[in-house]
């Protein structure tokens, strides 16, 4: 008996497909567009600079899929066999480029976490340090832009770890992502809170608005937490990831936060990070101790990936520290293009 089709609706409230910036993003949103199997891309993968725009931003578009997915884009593509087989290829360069660059980084949870845990004494190659110190209203707008890609979907990839866990560290992860979630209040939502945040900056707060403007560095941040948080088997790294980012976020959050009131950017812009800082302090304690601790204590065979997710997450984030402050030193916009005054 043959099993009839069925076709899903296309996504009518997601963002709307941008163009692409190279042979594989271009195959991909023309596979998009046109609901069809990409064309085929074996070479343009082989070949794809593992941290350049063309292969970050079809990764990009493709894990938006598992997200709202895209404005006239089938909800069904989702699982599209032939698009899953395109997203794998790409994964492994990125993950085989990741793990080159971490040849040497460490393995044990006690020495990828105890730098973290000490603010470094000279901050002066600190993007939060400038910003609070030296930085201009533009440079906190674009700042905002660019995180735009994660804050607006904070927390959200973390999820998926939450059925992978067990006892101790399922319960603590769910306790923070209650947090994270607005503890049962909508406005609260940080998702919200950067939303509001944005139009303090006179900036477009729409899911993935400033999607166009993203360079690569960024999207590779983006796009490593949607890396682990879609595979049970980096579920570890997935937890790295999480706990890197709660323990590096309050002493960042609270120079941020003075930034946004230094530049008068508005209540919601510093409340956003204010609220940051006392609640990532807590949620540092809770994600090393039960999170951590409890996942240790159930698989320690998963130890090295913990690892490794927290070693990536900090490559990630210089890189992107870098492009910034490169471009900033330099006198022009970390975006691909410069605001304009309505925040386009």
């Amino acid at each position: 008996m043959t099993t009839p089709s069925v076709t899903m609706p296309a996504t009518t409230s997601g963002p709307r497909l941008v163009d692409g910036r190279g042979e594989l993003s271009d195959r991909v949103v023309e596979a998009l567009r046109a609901g069809a199997a990409p064309v085929d891309t074996r070479r343009a993968v082989s070949e794809a600079d593992p941290w350049g725009e063309d292969l970050h931003l079809a990764l990009y578009l493709l894990y938006e899929l598992h997200y709202r997915g895209f404005e006239a884009v089938g909800d069904e593509r989702e699982w599209d066999p032939d698009l899953l087989r395109l997203r794998q290829a790409m994964e492994d360069r990125f993950l085989q480029a990741l793990r080159r660059e971490l040849a040497e980084a460490p393995r044990t949870v006690e020495e990828a976490f105890a730098p973290l845990l000490v603010e470094p004494v000279d901050l002066s190659g600190s993007l939060s340090h400038h910003l609070e110190k030296d930085g201009e209203l533009w440079q906190l707008r674009e700042y905002a832009a660019l995180r735009s890609l994660y804050h607006r979907k904070e927390a959200d990839p973390h999820v998926w770890v939450i059925p992978r866990l067990t006892g101790r560290a399922k319960a603590a992860m769910v306790a923070i992502e209650y947090d994270e979630f607005g503890a049962g209040r909508s406005e609260n939502v940080h998702a919200q809170l950067f939303a509001d945040l944005m139009v303090d900056l006179g900036l477009d707060p729409a899911y993935g608005h400033y999607l166009p403007q993203a360079p690569a560095p960024l999207l590779a941040t983006v796009n490593l937490m949607s890396l682990f948080g879609l595979h049970r088997a980096l579920r570890g790294a997935l937890v790295g990831h999480f706990a890197c980012v709660e323990v590096t976020s309050s002493p960042g959050s609270r120079r941020l936060a003075k930034a946004m009131r230094r530049c008068g950017a508005g209540p919601a812009a510093e409340r956003f990070y204010a609220e940051h800082v006392e609640a990532d302090a807590v949620h540092e304690q809770v994600v090393r101790h039960e999170v951590i601790g409890g996942l240790l204590a159930d698989e320690p065979e998963l130890e090295a990936d913990i690892a490794f997710g927290c070693a990536a997450t900090v490559l990630l984030e210089d890189r992107l520290g870098e492009h910034i402050s490169a471009a900033w030193a330099a006198g022009g916009s970390a975006l691909r293009a410069p605001l304009g005054p309505d925040g386009s």
